[in-house]
């Protein structure tokens, strides 16, 4: 940690400063984010909103440490800049620290539901025993005790998305980064999954980032952000 960093802005989760990012295609260049800033607590809950082609998911994935901005810095609990690591630093703070659910689910259907909701365990070399565990464990949580050993296939769109929930929080990640979770499942099964999305913050005090389309799920978080013209704004 930078220790300069420490103190007020540790309250942080994570926090972006001046952080710009530009996409070229062809004759075109597109300034997705324009020097933008924003500061998020832990244990805040954020939604992400606004139309198609705004930046939304860019936003996620430069928070989550899988695209790198063009300038700025992204820090996380009083780091100034995340992308000062190497890519293996970066790598080994992503599996412990950030936890991702997208809109597809990426469970891999060779394995069983156990075995995927404990592959970032076996990846950063927990033993098996313990790994498979502690997947079962939250696994169990979210209602899918009886599924184990089904594979991903075998599975309905709203226990396949329950299982990557799981699968997101098999590390114990502080913050939870989503992508549209509820966007593929009818409304039944989307409103079960909200409530066990914003349980991980009122029960486990989990810092959330949705990216989402839905004006109900959006109202269920504390803050509500939008990109505009390559800012963020908030909108409450």
């Amino acid at each position: 940690m930078n220790k300069n960093m420490a103190g007020n802005n540790y309250d942080f989760a994570v926090s972006l400063k001046k952080v710009s990012k530009i996409f070229t295609t062809g004759d075109e260049t597109v300034n997705i984010l324009n020097e933008a800033d924003l500061e998020i607590k832990k244990g805040d809950t954020f939604a992400v909103t606004g139309e198609s082609g705004t930046g939304k998911s860019t936003l996620l994935h430069i928070i989550g440490t899988l695209l790198k901005p063009d300038s700025g810095q992204v820090g996380y609990f009083g780091n100034s800049n995340i992308y000062s690591f190497s890519d293996a630093g970066l790598a080994r703070f992503r599996n412990k620290n950030i936890g991702f659910v997208f809109q597809f689910h990426y469970l891999l259907n060779e394995f069983s539901c156990l075995e995927n909701v404990a592959m970032p365990l076996f990846i950063r070399k927990d033993p098996k025993d313990k790994a498979l565990k502690t997947a079962r464990d939250y696994l169990c949580e979210m209602g899918l005790e009886n599924r184990l050993n089904f594979k991903p296939y075998m599975l309905s769109g709203g226990e396949q998305q329950r299982a990557a929930v799981a699968r997101a929080l098999v590390c114990s990640p502080e913050v939870i980064l989503m992508d549209e979770p509820t966007g593929n499942l009818d409304p039944r099964h989307a409103e079960k999954l909200h409530s066990i999305i914003i349980d991980l913050n009122k029960k486990y005090g989990k810092t959330l980032v949705v990216v989402t389309h839905d004006k109900e799920f959006s109202n269920m978080m504390e803050h509500k952000i939008k990109i505009t013209g390559g800012t963020i704004e908030h909108i409450n």
